[in-house]
């Protein structure tokens, strides 16, 4: 079992916060998000890669991020800045470390094995960068390398670039990818989080792109500009009907268990245990929002 899943916690919108950025770094304390990956990867051009690591850092130290899900993106152990960026996470008070382009569980293995070496915290999670092909197809020993494994993060943009694919409205050409990580962090018992929008002008876009991502079942979207905030925490909140509605099953059922009935029927519809479930679902995570208390 992994370490998350017991745990029901809002990742509605998460915002990629460049390392170099100190104004960013900064502004990040102040935006209803309901997460934050520092960035070392690549929003950090190589010559800053150092100076980024103790900007970010800094930043997780002096705190001020309130319930903030807080992740730190490093480089591939294949560069120069990669094992000295796990060592830091690991001395960090970050929430999560995030791979990029992790194509198979030895990559995972790997950076365990580093952050074991540096006495990381059992809680440090790691999540994983879905962003090459190979990484999809070895996307369900990917989701269980490790007990550190946290959730799974789809990298759209590189895996178009490595497909070929276009980036289209309906994402129709990655479908199969996105299906195939979502069934293995399901599967996993872990969340998924969905590519980011590239184009920021577009609102109506991004909108439907989000409505798409929540549809198709990922706990939030990964976001560039915190103009985007807004709709995201919107769009993969659940609603106030679909919370009134979760909670009239629950308390339906459990007075037909009460009274020795076999069938449920609410608002005509039968209701059965898979629906209960996910019922009990929506409301810890409306819950979870609220305590938040951050967008």
């Amino acid at each position: 079992m992994q370490a998350t899943q017991a745990t029901i916690r809002p990742r509605r919108s998460v915002l990629y916060v460049p390392g170099s950025n100190l104004r960013a770094l900064e502004k990040a304390r102040t935006l209803p998000a309901d997460g934050l990956i520092f960035d070392l990867e690549d929003s950090v051009a190589p010559e800053v890669k150092e100076t980024a690591r103790q900007n970010v850092l800094r930043a997780i130290e002096q705190g001020g991020f309130g319930k903030r899900e807080l992740f730190l993106r490093v480089n591939g152990l294949n560069t120069p800045w990669g094992y000295d960026d796990l060592w830091a996470a690991a001395q960090s008070k970050a929430d999560a470390v995030v791979l990029p382009k992790v194509d198979g569980p030895e990559v995972v293995k790997q950076a365990v094995s580093v952050l074991w070496e540096a006495k990381a915290p059992e809680q440090l999670s790691v999540w994983c960068m879905m962003e090459t092909a190979r990484g999809m197809l070895h996307a369900e020993s990917i989701a269980n390398a490790s007990t550190r494994l946290g959730g799974l993060v789809m990298g759209t943009s590189d895996l178009a670039h490595e497909l070929h694919a276009a980036h289209t409205p309906l994402r129709l050409p990655m479908l199969t990818a996105l299906g195939l990580c979502l069934l293995a962090a399901r599967a996993a018992g872990i969340p998924i989080l969905d590519g980011v929008y590239l184009d920021l002008a577009d609102d109506k876009g991004f909108e439907a792109s989000c409505q798409q991502g929540m549809e198709l079942g990922f706990d939030g979207k990964t976001l560039i500009h915190p103009r985007t905030i807004e709709i995201a925490n919107r769009v993969f909140a659940p609603s106030n009907e679909q919370v009134q509605r979760a909670k009239a099953i629950i308390v339906a059922f459990e007075e037909a268990s009460a009274a020795g009935k076999g069938v449920v029927v609410v608002e005509g519809k039968l209701v059965e245990n898979l629906h209960v479930e996910n019922a009990k679902r929506i409301v810890k995570l409306s819950e979870a929002i609220e305590s938040t208390k951050i967008g």
